[in-house]
């Protein structure tokens, strides 16, 4: 039987005449409608040259057809590569040139600079726009809807997804079709999604929070979805009444209580916030809870993993908690350098295994192996620990990862820009606890004997080279950066020196 997530979503579908998602301007597209759009795309694909295993990068702003290629490039048995619309040309050099892609799906905007960097990759380019317009929909205006769902195997590639390092090279994580249709089907079951579910989906669909858990999740269980372009508070408080779920990181909710709007009588119908990507404040989650009645349901996952615990549906959803390890998910506690088990409330080491977890690295097999324990556990890098009642909790990283409103910001990557500016003799680059966006990304900064550069020649030499959320919210000068015996430079002495350089004052 042919394993590929279309298939299994395709042989899912109980009312092909259901909508699936419908638009703020009118427009609705049914479970028939959506499987017709798929094979129109999947033939157009395949035309240009698109065949089983080959990857198919896409950087296109979100919309109906944005999200239909996903499906299409699966039904197709390629391998889909979402990739930011922040990134810059210079960052996607790196990301072309390392998936080596068949196709390039770009906002028609980018197309001469992305023509430039695919002609080394040998690959196709095609355009999508924010309307959803481009020469990929002109081609699928004339193709067929039919279209044979390419036969697949369960460990086949179905998505590969880049996630950086500290140091070193950007790594892309493979994520097989059972990866994918696994996670989908125990989230519907543990969340309790049914076809009578609408879902308010405003995150972007470039990485695996949108993607794969709001998208899938909905498509699994017959529901449907409210598709919006970005988030806009005004816009969701609007459409609480007629949905029953949201799914969103931790800057949604901050802005959401920010609107004198949000009441309990406007969020009756819904049964289910969920948010993720970033770690939710417990005070966030104490003030929804008292303005709405609602407790938000927070949960853990990663671009390697998908979603690997959650707080309860039913019981107690913890502030401060990720839940516990999803239904055939397993998680543990370990040293950190001996990889020893440790006991409840100690902190160490998190590590996950099931079948959400990735196949590995892309064409990275020593990384691979080094993160993997011999018995399959996957070394997530998240320092945590489980309470006596099962529950995770992360207490911090291993690594220096900054999560900024959501999106990872990986410091090595910022730090080397600074540091190549005239005038700045090293840098520092941390996370700093901020209100609306969970960290707010800051650099901190040693100038050159007799330098004068200042925060704003800096942040102008790094707009342009860096996606917007990568950009430092503040740049600080010090005389020397704190370091411990050995000369490295201790990130969390930093934190706490600045520990409240983003509260506000009521």
């Amino acid at each position: 039987m042919n394993a590929s997530l279309f298939e299994r979503f395709e042989r899912s579908i109980s009312d092909p005449t259901r909508t699936v998602i419908s638009t703020p301007a009118g427009g609705t597209l049914s479970y028939g409608d959506l499987i017709a759009m798929s094979g129109r795309l999947a033939n157009v694909l395949t035309a240009r040259g698109v065949k089983p295993g080959d990857r198919v990068a896409v950087q296109v702003e979100k919309s109906v057809p944005a999200l239909v290629l996903y499906l299409a490039t699966v039904q197709a048995g390629a391998v889909y590569l979402p990739l930011n619309t922040a990134y810059t040309l210079a960052e996607l050099e790196y990301f072309i040139g390392d998936a080596e892609p068949c196709l390039i799906a770009c906002d028609p905007r980018k197309r001469e600079g992305i023509e430039q960097l695919s002609a080394r990759a040998s690959a196709a380019v095609e355009t999508l726009d924010a309307a959803g317009q481009g020469t990929l929909m002109d081609a699928a205006a004339t193709a067929p809807d039919a279209f044979e769902t390419v036969q697949r195997a369960g460990d086949d590639l179905a998505a590969i997804l880049y996630t950086s390092g500290t140091t070193g090279r950007s790594k892309g994580a493979m994520l097989s079709h059972d990866n994918l249709v696994s996670n989908a089907l125990t989230l519907k079951d543990f969340w309790r999604f049914t076809a009578d579910d609408v879902l308010i989906h405003a995150l972007p669909i470039y990485h695996t929070h949108g993607l794969f858990v709001a998208t899938n999740v909905t498509l699994f269980s017959g529901a449907s979805m409210i598709f919006l372009p970005k988030f806009d508070a005004e816009e969701i408080l609007g459409l609480m009444p007629c949905a029953t779920a949201l799914m969103g990181v931790p800057t949604f909710y901050v802005r959401l209580l920010q609107h004198s709007g949000l009441t309990r009588e406007l969020t009756s119908r819904m049964r289910l916030f969920v948010s993720g990507s970033a770690p939710l404040l417990a005070e966030t989650h104490r003030e929804w809870s008292a303005r709405t009645g609602h407790a938000i349901l927070e949960r853990y996952g990663m671009t390697e993993t998908n979603m690997n615990t959650s707080n309860p549906y039913d019981g107690d959803r913890v502030p401060g908690a990720v839940g516990l390890p999803l239904p055939g998910v397993s998680a543990r506690i370990t040293n950190p350098d001996t990889g020893e088990l440790l006991p409840i409330n100690e902190i160490g080491m998190i590590e996950v295994k099931g079948p959400n977890v990735f196949k590995g690295y892309w064409r990275m097999p020593e990384k691979t192996a080094a993160e993997f324990r011999p018995d399959g556990y996957f070394i997530t890098g998240d320092l945590g620990k489980v309470d006596e009642r099962g529950y995770v909790h992360i207490l911090g990283r291993s690594k220096d990862l900054v999560i900024t409103g959501g999106f990872n910001v990986y410091p090595k990557e910022i730090e080397d820009e600074i540091d190549a500016i005239p005038g700045v003799f090293e840098s520092a680059v941390i996370g700093i606890p901020h209100d609306d966006f969970g960290e707010g990304v800051t650099a901190v900064v040693v100038r050159s004997k007799s330098a004068t550069v200042d925060a704003d020649t800096i942040l102008s030499v790094l707009d342009g080279r860096l996606a917007k959320f990568k950009l430092p919210k503040r740049v600080l000068f010090v005389d020397d950066l704190p370091r411990n015996a050995m000369g490295k430079v201790q990130k969390n002495v930093l934190r706490e020196q600045f520990a409240n350089l983003y509260v506000t004052t009521p």
